[in-house]
């Protein structure tokens, strides 16, 4: 083996085996080998996301990745991407809370040249970062932010209920995606002391995963990385930690052009990486994670007051989690009927919690998520790289659906009890606004004719007043007049 490298190795589950490997300037590598088809992942993580950013540099860890596929000392332009997919692979990067990831799938025998690819802008992004290049993706980024933000149905919800969730000065109150006012602020110096600060080896988890051969992953991981200056000027990031419970109900009412009422919440639930964490997973998979859920049992299928209902968990390790509800209802019913619908399942679960045929179809499919993921290259590499940079042992990986099939109903019940509670959720609920006329549309008005203007005026007196009577119940309900819903399960 190399100078400089350390090794251990673990079996996992199913078969699975990585091992573990650490260059001598701090790059962590991790590999696993699967012959059964001639592919390979390689996936890069950084330990840097929007939690490491300060106020009035929101945004910056995102944009950053984009600038990583503008070119570096070998590779011009958008070269990154030619000549991966010329080599017949594929290849990505994102940005979360909590760290930045580059991966590409490749050919088997074309690990090499990503391998190349990634370790030339580790080393060398510096020498092509300039200011058109940083003009071009503040752009691409503004203009991402108004296609997945500002421009779409309930676009904002993410942003407004992280906000609410964590509280001014948090490093998770604001979003990766960051504010308009940010990204034009971000200065070429700001990008550059981002990447000499987060960009180093030591601050990095490399996994390679597919049909290779171990000795010569390391031999050019050794060659392409190895010269790469160490550094650590890395500030840790700021403490995430809050009180179990928010302690009250948060609240915001938003008047915007959606399709329909939505009522959407997120609850403080455990740091990822704990029991409590897989019990509060379990919870809301019975609960909300699919059509043969609870909620989704009595707002879409028995009580009809919904048209989708679900409640997932967004795991982070660095602060609470967050545990998602989000329905959208039906016709004309009210929020408030919903929001009462949905305290009713809560603290029923609280009180008796999941029945055993629950439990057992709750970890059933969480199992099988995560297999899925395992089961592909990427989806491993992705993964090795989570638990070594958020838990320092990329081995829990193999272990993680051996702790959740050893969670109990008892903890479930527990988790629920302590957290789902209308004292620990942000509550959004958006009521939809006429839509705004287009320009054409408005257009169209001012070229009627008086007299068509005039039927119109007499057509709208002609319909008869309301007469001030409700609906019948069924129809405030969302059903139609005379059917009734489905018994709940």
């Amino acid at each position: 083996m190399p100078m400089g490298h350390t090794a251990t190795q673990q079996a996992g589950t199913g078969g699975l085996t990585a091992t573990e490997h650490r260059l001598a300037n701090g790059l962590r590598v991790v590999l696993s080998e699967d012959h059964l088809t001639p592919v390979a992942a390689v996936c890069l993580w950084y330990d840097v996301g929007s939690r490491h950013e300060v106020k009035g540099r929101t945004g910056l860890a995102h944009l950053f990745e984009h600038l990583m596929f503008q070119g570096s000392a070998q590779v011009k332009g958008n070269g990154h991407f030619e000549l991966v997919q010329g080599a017949g692979g594929s290849l990505n990067g994102t940005t979360s809370f909590e760290r930045t990831n580059y991966f590409e799938t490749m050919p088997a025998h074309q690990v090499e040249l990503a391998l190349w690819l990634e370790a030339d802008r580790m080393g060398s992004l510096l020498t092509a970062l300039d200011e058109e290049s940083m003009e071009n993706q503040r752009d691409v980024v503004k203009n991402e932010r108004r296609q997945r933000y500002d421009n779409v149905p309930y676009g904002t919800a993410f942003e407004k209920l992280t906000a609410m969730a964590y509280p001014d000065g948090h490093p998770y109150h604001h979003t990766p995606i960051g504010s308009m006012a940010d990204l034009d602020a971000a200065s070429l110096e700001d990008a550059r002391a981002f990447f000499r600060t987060y960009y180093a080896p030591g601050n990095a988890v490399l996994s390679v995963v597919g049909d290779i051969d171990t000795e010569q992953t390391l031999a050019w991981i050794e060659k392409y990385f190895g010269s790469i200056p160490a550094h650590d000027g890395k500030q840790p990031p700021r403490d995430g930690s809050l009180p179990d419970v928010i302690g009250e109900q948060l609240r915001e009412v938003v008047r915007e052009e959606v399709p329909s009422r939505a009522l959407m919440a997120a609850y403080r639930l455990p740091h990822d990486g704990t029991r409590e964490a897989d019990a509060a997973d379990l919870a809301l998979t019975v609960l909300g994670g699919g059509e043969s859920s609870r909620l989704h049992n009595r707002l879409v299928r028995h009580d009809r007051t919904a048209v989708a209902a679900g409640f997932g968990l967004l795991r982070l390790a660095g602060a609470p989690s967050l545990g998602w509800l989000d329905v959208k209802t039906s016709g004309g019913v009210e929020v408030p009927d919903i929001e009462s619908a949905v305290d009713e399942e809560l603290a029923r679960f609280a009180a008796e919690g999941p029945t055993p045929e629950e439990m057992e179809r709750a970890q059933a499919q969480l199992e099988r998520e995560w297999l899925d993921r395992l089961a592909t290259v990427s989806g491993r590499a992705d993964e090795l790289c989570r638990y070594a940079v958020l838990f320092g042992d990329p081995q829990l990986a193999l272990s993680a659906v051996d702790r959740v099939l050893d969670i109990t109903a008892e903890e479930v019940r527990e988790v629920a009890a302590a957290r789902l509670r209308p004292d620990n959720r942000a509550v959004l609920v958006y009521e939809p606004t006429a839509p705004r006329p287009t320009r054409t549309q408005e257009t169209q008005r001012k070229a009627r004719r008086p007299s068509e203007r005039r039927r119109t005026r007499e057509q709208h007196a002609d319909r008869r007043p309301f007469d001030g009577l409700p609906p019948p119940a069924a129809a405030r309900r969302g059903h139609p007049v005379g059917l009734p819903g489905p018994r709940a399960r």
